[in-house]
């Protein structure tokens, strides 16, 4: 690995953790009920806090005019609302921190001229990602401070994603400076590789509906595993369909949580058959492709356990926190398998 590479490499893995740490507080920040706390979105000036009592009071004067603390949290008094805002003034806080570490370094580099001309394209599509992932966040908690004290679980699941999807971006392209971008010619490994790319198509599927799960609560319903309550599918869900059709698919809570279950069942099996396959003479895998595939059956094995207690539990702060960090364990483990197969 040439030096240049490696500068550049440390600077994008800095990017990844700085992601990885926002959306772990975004996860705590949604659990707490802390994403409505502030009202306004002042990029510059939003970045010092309320330092005196005047300017505290004023804060919590906007909350006030909230729906959900005019529906929900009336109750508050200046101290209840000071632990919810630093939830959602330190998430704002590391998203302002994340575009200062990608575009200082950034133009250093490109005034130094140690960015390729292959690179800089994949470069801005990222700054890009960055910016539409402000915009969405922004989109997101403004469906909360107009009429209903919670935010659109659409438009959480896209927040959601497109962190997930950035992430997913600027780890391929650190893996491309790492090992290559080359794609092998090798055709004996087709299968592996479908098989992994529907695997990460039904991964980023889960983690829609893992959106979903949070923006409509529905993770403390049915709190039995591996039926639920006393069927396997609940009547609850059938009904739903029937009256809704397939919008029911999408917003009735029952039914989120069933497709919540089922693909992440589906994802198991999936990475299992892999894993079971790993030997497969014809595949002839090589001792780092079958290290990758080992990682992933690490992880979703993890991760499976991890939602199941989750669920059993009724979501507790802490796990739903650990549910949120495994899924981007497995993520990343997805992407480097897929990375892993298709180059070697």
């Amino acid at each position: 690995m040439i030096t240049t590479n490696r500068k550049l490499i440390n600077w994008l893995y800095s990017g990844c953790f700085l992601i990885f740490i926002m959306v772990v507080v975004g996860g705590i920040t949604r659990l707490t009920g802390s994403g409505l706390s502030i009202t306004e979105w002042n990029v510059i000036t939003g970045t010092i806090p309320p330092l005196t009592d005047e300017q505290w009071t004023e804060e919590f004067n906007k909350y006030q005019q909230s729906p959900q603390f005019q529906q929900i949290n009336t109750h508050f008094e200046l101290s209840n609302f000071k632990n919810i805002y630093w939830w959602e003034y330190i998430h704002r806080l590391v998203g302002r921190l994340l575009g200062i570490v990608f575009l200082v370094p950034f133009v250093y580099f490109l005034i130094k001229k140690q960015i390729r001309k292959d690179l800089l394209p994949k470069l801005i599509l990222i700054f890009a990602l960055g910016a539409w992932q402000g915009f969405l966040g922004w989109y997101m908690v403004k469906s909360g401070l107009l009429n209903e004290p919670y935010v659109s679980h659409f438009r959480l699941a896209i927040h959601l994603v497109n962190a997930f999807l950035t992430f997913g971006y600027i780890y391929w392209v650190i893996l491309d400076l790492k090992f290559g971008s080359k794609r092998m010619k090798e055709q004996n490994l087709r299968q592996a590789i479908s098989i992994s790319v529907v695997t990460f198509i039904l991964v980023v599927i889960q983690l829609i509906y893992g959106g979903f799960v949070a923006g409509l609560h529905a993770g403390h319903i049915y709190n039995t595993w591996p039926m639920m309550g006393n069927e396997w599918i609940a009547s609850s869900v059938i009904a739903a369909y029937q009256n809704m059709g397939i919008m029911s698919l999408l917003s009735d809570i029952s039914c989120v949580q069933f497709i919540h279950r089922t693909v992440g069942l589906l994802i198991f099996i999936l990475i299992a058959l892999m894993w079971g396959m790993r030997n497969k003479a014809q595949w002839n895998l090589k001792s780092k492709q079958k290290y990758a595939i080992n990682l992933a059956m690490g992880f979703v094995s993890i991760q499976v356990l991890l939602g199941i207690f989750t669920l059993i539990f009724n979501v507790p702060i802490w796990l739903g926190v650990i549910h949120q960090i495994g899924a981007f364990m497995l993520f990343a483990g997805i992407i480097f398998q897929i990375h892993c197969l298709k180059k070697g």
